[in-house]
């Protein structure tokens, strides 16, 4: 018995409602421990990146990793705080504190669940794959020069939030740098990256964690750590709070609000369709989007930050194993239990080694391989991708987002407008054997003119119809158009076939219309264009349509 709707059902009641073995919940377990481990300092170091508390970043990735694992359309989804929100939140924080990002992670939350309701899940893999890019490579760069002042150790101060001016105030300060961090960063990423040659089943992020900060205090080496600059780390669990709303703020918050949730679905999704791929199954994408929301709300009430799912988190849960949401949902109480059993630590950890563990996330959520391989590709395309992430890097990410999803659907519309063709036909053979008459031929009187479209009839494509049609020389008593290849029509599409109607019967002259497909059919008949252009001027074949045209010639001439 379903208690939920098809496409809402959450993953995990599928797995119930199908059987759940003690050995699959055994293989989830074990999975949920990795990832949760992995998880831990991830966490820390997206919080401190994003400008809130370290364990800011633990509730999420608990409250929000839960309800993800809970309620998802995905069987293997991790969630929690990723480095996509990075800049976004740290820009909020800065702008309205952690209560104005408290509200429009709230916000956005109902956002992703208006947007599951409304069943836009399939609807988000349209957003253009160099927008996607362009803004995720932008968003690497900014994480990687945020850890700079950290990673040598600099003496900046209040570091400014602009891109250039972030490198100029680093420049300015070099003489600061500190050996001792500069030594523990390089540390932190050579074991990050080289452990894998070692083991694969304890995290390098965790190895580089323990050793780095083990290493610092043994030596004693002067580095700043989390501890000097945050004070201690609470190990407890986090408390549910309502929010302190300043209503001032919410109109605001709405554009945060909104490229939250957008960036949460984009992410969430591409991640879904990634572990798709992995396990060789099917997501639920509304009910991913459900679940998104549910966990962006929970988030902030539990001190929280802005959750979505976790591409990496994901296939480390895969390739260890993790089949079911139980893999998550046991990621969540690992990192609760480390957090309880093992928080009071890390405020012992040194700044340098988050910067380490974030360069590495920068470096391989930055996709350069891609990015280097759009710009060889068309130049629409790569005008797109270098647009999208100058803005996300100089100016502002929800910039860079609108002006890429404009940008990309101009082009879109201009590419569309190209490939559609308006064409005049006479030779013969232009038309298919189904158009000739039983003797053979297709005799058109030179009194009809014929004209074929090749493509969408949308805006992009009407002006160029309506020249084709109204420079053609001479002065026809019939003008055929036919529309077999065009298989959508849209407002403007409609508006040039009645212009053009128009024109012509000033003119004396008739517009017929033949092979309609059932796309411009239904448009034409609902805008009320089929009426005002007349349903006797309509034909199902071209045959027809040029018998009809030879009466009206032959009238014509017996009125002349």
């Amino acid at each position: 018995m379903r208690l939920f709707p098809p496409e809402f059902e959450p993953k995990l009641a599928t797995v119930f409602r199908e059987g759940y073995s003690a050995q699959g919940f055994t293989r989830d377990a074990l999975a949920g421990v990795v990832v949760g481990t992995v998880a831990f300092p991830l966490g820390i170091a997206f919080a401190i990146a994003s400008g809130v508390r370290p364990e800011q970043g633990i509730y999420t990735a608990i409250i929000a990793g839960l309800a993800i694992s809970l309620f998802g359309g995905s069987r293997v989804q991790i969630g929690g705080p990723t480095g996509a929100f990075v800049v976004l939140v740290a820009a909020i924080v800065g702008e309205f504190g952690y209560q104005g990002l408290a509200v429009a992670t709230l916000m956005a939350g109902c956002f992703l669940a208006i947007m599951a309701l409304a069943r836009l899940g399939d609807v988000i893999r349209f957003m253009p794959y160099p927008v996607t890019v362009g803004f995720t490579t932008g968003i690497a760069v900014i994480i990687a020069t945020t850890q700079v002042g950290d990673a040598l150790g600099l003496e900046t101060g209040v570091v400014p939030a602009d891109f250039l001016a972030k490198l100029s105030a680093y420049a300015a300060n070099i003489q600061t740098l500190n050996v001792g961090a500069a030594a523990t960063f390089l540390g932190t990423v050579a074991i990050i990256q080289l452990w894998p040659k070692v083991t694969n089943r304890i995290p390098g992020p965790m190895v580089a964690l323990v050793a780095s900060t083990a290493i610092v205090h043994m030596l004693g080496l002067n580095v700043e750590t989390i501890h000097s600059r945050f004070g201690d780390v609470p190990s407890s669990f986090p408390s549910f709070r309502l929010l302190e709303v300043d209503w001032n703020q919410i109109p605001d918050l709405v554009s945060p609000a909104i490229t939250i949730a957008l960036l949460a679905a984009i992410e969430s999704l591409l991640s879904a369709v990634v572990a798709d791929g992995l396990i060789g199954g099917r997501h639920r994408s509304n009910a991913e989007l459900l679940a998104q929301g549910i966990a962006n709300v929970a988030s902030p009430l539990f001190g929280g930050i802005p959750a979505t799912g976790a591409i990496a988190r994901t296939a480390t849960n895969v390739r260890n194993g993790g089949r079911t949401p139980i893999a998550g949902i046991v990621h969540a109480a690992t990192l609760l239990a480390i957090l309880v059993f093992a928080g009071r630590w890390a405020s012992l950890i040194p700044m340098a080694t988050m910067a380490g563990i974030l360069v590495v996330v920068a470096y391989n959520m930055s996709e350069w391989h891609v990015f280097l391989r759009l710009l060889s590709g068309p130049r629409s395309d790569a005008l797109v991708l270098l647009a999208t992430f100058f803005l996300t890097v100089v100016v502002d990410l929800t910039v860079a987002i609108q002006v890429g999803v404009v940008l990309a659907s101009l082009l879109f519309m201009r590419r569309m407008a190209e490939v559609t063709e308006v064409k005049p036909i006479r030779d013969i053979v232009d038309y298919d054997k189904v158009d000739l008459v039983e003797d053979g031929t297709l005799e058109v009187p030179a009194e009809v003119d014929v004209f074929e479209i090749n493509g969408s009839f949308c805006f992009g494509a009407a002006s160029k119809f309506t020249e084709t049609l109204l420079a053609s020389q001479g002065t026809p008593t019939v003008v055929i158009l036919r529309m077999r290849y065009v298989l959508a029509i849209d407002a403007t599409g409609l508006h040039a076939l009645e212009e053009v109607a128009n024109r012509l019967r000033h003119r004396g002259a008739h517009l017929l219309l033949s092979g309609l497909h059932a796309q411009p059919l239904v448009a034409m008949e609902r805008s009320g264009a089929l009426a005002r252009i007349g349903e006797d001027q309509l034909f199902g074949s071209f045959a027809d349509a040029v018998s009809h045209a030879r009466r009206l010639v032959d009238e014509a001439k017996k009125h002349s």
